[in-house]
C-alpha cells in the first residue's frame, strides 16, 4: 500500500484510494455473450492526496490515467477497492448519493470543446450545474457566472456567446469555470492542457496554481508532459499497465528517479542547454507496451526493462518505502543507489 510522505502521516488525506481496480469485461458471441476475460485498465492501486497538494499522474498513454481519475470519481464504477474523499466512503453508494456529493468532486476534461454544449452559451453552462444542485435564482446564479468568469480571466460581458467563438485556451477556462461553479473540494484534470498550444499551456498552468492559493482546492492531474508535472505537482504517481510503479515527491522523483520506467521517461524530457543535451545518458525501451488485456507475469514492466532479471518475470513486486515517503515497486530498487541518469 502506498502511502504519502512521512510528515503528512499525522493528517487524515482528502482522498483515500485503496487497492483500487477497474477492469473493462471482454465478451464474445451475439447470443450468449460470453466473457472471455477482461481488459486490466487500473489493478489494484493505493495512493492518498492531501487537501491542499496536487498529484501529478504521468505514463503513457493507456497506462490507466484517466480510468483512475473518473473511478475515483464514480464516473465509472470500480471493479474492487475502496475510495474515500473528505472521510465518506464513495464506492458503494448509489446513484442518489453520488448525486448529492457531486458537487464536492469535479472533473476538467482533455478536449475542452466536446465537453461544452455547442447549442447552449457559456453563460447557461456554467450556471447549469448550480440549476441541477442548488436552489439559487436566475439572479443569484447570473452573477455567480459573472464572477466566476473574471475569476478564470474571461470577460464576464462574454456571457451570451457560445464555444465557438472562443479559443481552445478560452474553452478550456470555460469548463474551469464550470467546473468552480459549485465550489468542489477535489477536482480530477485530465490532460488539461495537452490540447492547447505551448504558448497557452503556461498560462492555463498559473491559472490552476493562482486558484488553488486562492480557493484552497486539491488536484489529481494527469497527464503526459513530464514538464508540466513537474512544475504544478506536489507529488508525483507514475502509472505503467494499470499500476503504479513509483510514487514520491516531485524533488525526489526528478532528482533520483529509483523505477527503471520513470529513468526512461525523465530521460526523455528535452534539456535546453546543448551541451548537456549531448551529455546526458537516454534509456531507451525495447518492445510495445503489452495488452492490459493480458499483462506479463511478475512484474508488468520485465518485458521492457533494461536491468530485468529472471526472477522479474516471475515475481510480482510488492510496493516498498526506499526512502522516507518514497515508494518503489522494484525488485531491484534497494539494491540501487540513486539515479541511472544524470543530474
Amino acid at each position: 500500500m502506498m502511502d504519502t510522505p512521512s510528515l503528512e502521516k499525522n493528517r487524515e488525506p482528502l482522498v483515500k484510494v485503496r487497492n483500487l481496480k477497474k477492469h473493462f469485461p471482454i465478451r464474445k458471441g451475439l447470443v450468449f455473450n460470453r466473457k472471455i476475460g477482461a481488459v486490466k485498465a487500473v489493478d489494484d492501486i493505493s495512493f492518498d492526496i492531501h487537501a491542499g497538494e496536487t498529484l501529478g499522474v504521468v505514463g503513457e498513454s493507456g497506462c490507466g490515467k484517466s480510468t483512475t481519475g473518473r473511478a475515483i470519481l464514480r464516473l465509472e464504477k470500480p471493479t474492487a477497492g475502496s475510495v474515500v474523499i473528505d472521510g465518506r466512503e464513495i464506492t458503494e453508494l448509489g446513484r442518489e448519493e453520488i448525486r448529492k456529493i457531486r458537487p464536492e468532486m469535479q472533473m476538467i476534461f482533455q478536449d475542452s470543446y466536446a465537453s461544452l454544449n455547442p447549442r447552449h452559451s457559456i453563460g447557461n453552462i456554467i450556471a447549469e450545474p448550480m440549476q441541477i444542485h442548488t436552489g439559487h435564482t436566475a439572479e443569484q446564479m447570473r452573477a455567480r457566472v459573472m464572477e466566476l468568469l473574471d475569476l478564470v480571466g474571461l470577460n464576464p460581458n462574454h456571457y451570451n456567446r457560445f464555444p465557438h467563438e472562443f479559443s481552445g485556451g478560452q474553452r478550456q477556462r470555460i469548463n474551469i469555470a464550470r467546473a468552480l461553479s459549485l465550489n468542489p473540494k477535489f477536482i480530477v484534470c485530465d490532460e488539461p492542457i495537452s490540447a492547447l498550444d505551448v504558448s497557452i499551456q503556461a498560462q492555463v498552468i498559473n491559472l490552476f496554481e493562482d486558484l488553488q492559493k486562492e480557493l484552497g482546492l486539491t488536484y489529481m492531474f494527469i497527464a503526459h508532459d513530464l514538464s508540466m508535472v513537474q512544475h504544478i505537482s506536489s507529488r508525483v504517481a507514475v502509472m505503467y499497465l494499470g499500476k503504479i510503479v513509483e510514487l514520491t515527491t516531485r524533488e525526489r522523483l526528478f532528482c533520483e528517479p529509483l523505477h527503471p520506467y520513470t529513468q526512461s521517461l525523465i530521460s526523455a524530457i528535452p534539456i535546453p542547454d546543448p551541451i548537456l543535451e549531448r551529455k546526458r545518458k537516454r534509456i531507451l525501451l525495447n518492445d510495445e507496451v503489452p495488452s492490459p488485456a493480458n499483462p506479463p507475469k511478475g512484474c508488468v514492466f520485465h518485458t521492457r526493462c533494461p536491468i530485468a532479471e529472471p526472477e522479474c518475470s516471475q515475481t510480482p513486486p510488492e510496493v516498498k518505502e526506499i526512502f522516507n515517503g518514497h515508494m518503489v515497486a522494484c525488485l531491484k530498487a534497494d539494491q540501487r543507489n540513486g539515479s541511472l541518469i544524470p543530474a
